[in-house]
C-alpha cells in the first residue's frame, strides 16, 4: 500500500525540450543543404545556369514556398483544437515562409543573400536549441549576442558601401536602443519575479547579470564598428569568445 495514496506525482515530460531542439537541428540542416545547393547551381555555376536559375527556377521556388505558407496556415486554423497537430501546422507554415522568403531575397540581392542566409540559418539553429535546453536567461543573453554577431557581419560588409551605409548606421541606432530596451525590460522583469505585467519573461530568481552583460558588450561592439570596419573585424571575433565562454558556462552549469 502507498504510503501517501492521495498523492498522485504527475509524469515529468524530460524528453520535450530534447524532441524539440532535434526538430530544429534538422530543420536547420535541410535548410543550410538547400542554401548550399543553390550557391552551388546559381551563384558559383555556368553563365547559363545563372540565367537560368534568375529567370525561372527562383520564382518556380518562391511559389513552391508561399503555397506551402498557405497550407500550413490552413492547417493551423483548421486544427486549432488540437494543440499539437496545430503547432505542426505551423511549422509547416514557417518551412513555406523561410522557402518564398530566402528564394525572393536571393533573386534581389544575388550572391550576398545567399552568404548572409548561411549564417543566419545556422545561428537561429543554435539558439532556437539553446531556447529549448538552457535557462531563460542564458537564452536571452546568447541571443542578444548572436544578433549583435550578425549585426556585426554586416556591418563589416556594408559600411564601405555607398549605396548601404546610411541605412546601416542608421539601422545601427535602432539596434543600440533596442538593446537598452533589452536591459530595462529584463530589470523590470527581475523587479517584478520574472514578469511583464501578466507575461512570465524570466524565472522568478533569475540571473540578470549575462542579460546585463550580454547587452553591454554588444552596444559597445555595435558602436566601435561604426567607427571603422577593421574596428568591427575585432570586435565581432571578440564576441564570438563571449559567446564561446558563456555557452561552455552554461553547458557546465546545466550538467
Amino acid at each position: 500500500m502507498p504510503k501517501n495514496p492521495n498523492h498522485r506525482s504527475k509524469p515529468v515530460k524530460r524528453d520535450e525540450p530534447m524532441t524539440g531542439a532535434m526538430k530544429f537541428f534538422l530543420a536547420g540542416c535541410v535548410a543550410e543543404l538547400y542554401l548550399l545547393v543553390i550557391r552551388r547551381f546559381y551563384v558559383n555555376g555556368s553563365a547559363q545556369q545563372q540565367i537560368d536559375w534568375f529567370d525561372k527556377y527562383l520564382w518556380v521556388i518562391s511559389g513552391v514556398g508561399a503555397a506551402i505558407l498557405v497550407l500550413g496556415a490552413l492547417l493551423g486554423a483548421a486544427w486549432k483544437t488540437d494543440r499539437k497537430k496545430r503547432a505542426n501546422g505551423w511549422y509547416i507554415a514557417g518551412v513555406g515562409a523561410f522557402v518564398a522568403l530566402s528564394a525572393l531575397m536571393i533573386r534581389a540581392l544575388n550572391a550576398p543573400a545567399v552568404t548572409l542566409l548561411t549564417v543566419v540559418v545556422p545561428v537561429a539553429m543554435l539558439l532556437v536549441i539553446l531556447w529549448s535546453l538552457y535557462d531563460r536567461e542564458c537564452a536571452m543573453a546568447l541571443t542578444i549576442l548572436g544578433v549583435s554577431l550578425i549585426f556585426l557581419w554586416i556591418c563589416r560588409r556594408t559600411l564601405t558601401n555607398v549605396y548601404y551605409s546610411t541605412l546601416i548606421r542608421a539601422a545601427a541606432v535602432v539596434f543600440l536602443v533596442l538593446l537598452a530596451a533589452a536591459a530595462y525590460l529584463a530589470r523590470r522583469a527581475g523587479q517584478n519575479g520574472g514578469k511583464l505585467g501578466k507575461v512570465r519573461l524570466l524565472p522568478a530568481d533569475a540571473d540578470l547579470l549575462p542579460i546585463y552583460t550580454a547587452c553591454g558588450l554588444s552596444a559597445a561592439a555595435v558602436a566601435a564598428a561604426l567607427i571603422s570596419v577593421n574596428i568591427a573585424y575585432y570586435a565581432m571575433w571578440a564576441l564570438a569568445v563571449v559567446v564561446f565562454a558563456l555557452a561552455v558556462y552554461y553547458t557546465v552549469k546545466q550538467l
